[in-house]
């Protein structure tokens, strides 16, 4: 597989044995508070109304970080819950 993927076997072995990111275990823990947030809206409120329950909730992010994880994790607002508005 190494060969295949053309890395040496150390640095496979090594990639594995890696501890996840501080990045990585921010965004975990922000997407599910994004998620916590979506479904207490009944999954109608977008990036915009997320953020600011997010910074009442005293959670600073950008807006293009907010997007990205609700977009990885397939947190969209129906589109006929968005022409009821």
């Amino acid at each position: 597989m190494c060969k295949t993927l053309r890395v040496s076997a150390s640095g496979y072995y090594g990639w594995q044995g890696r501890p996840v990111c501080k990045r990585q275990q921010a965004n975990t823990t922000l997407a599910a508070k994004i998620r916590e947030a979506f479904v207490a809206s009944d999954e109608t409120y977008g990036m915009p109304r997320i953020r600011a329950e997010l910074l009442d909730a005293g959670v600073v992010a950008s807006r293009k970080r907010i997007a990205r994880l609700m977009r990885q994790g397939h947190m969209r607002v129906s589109a006929a819950d968005a022409a009821t508005w």
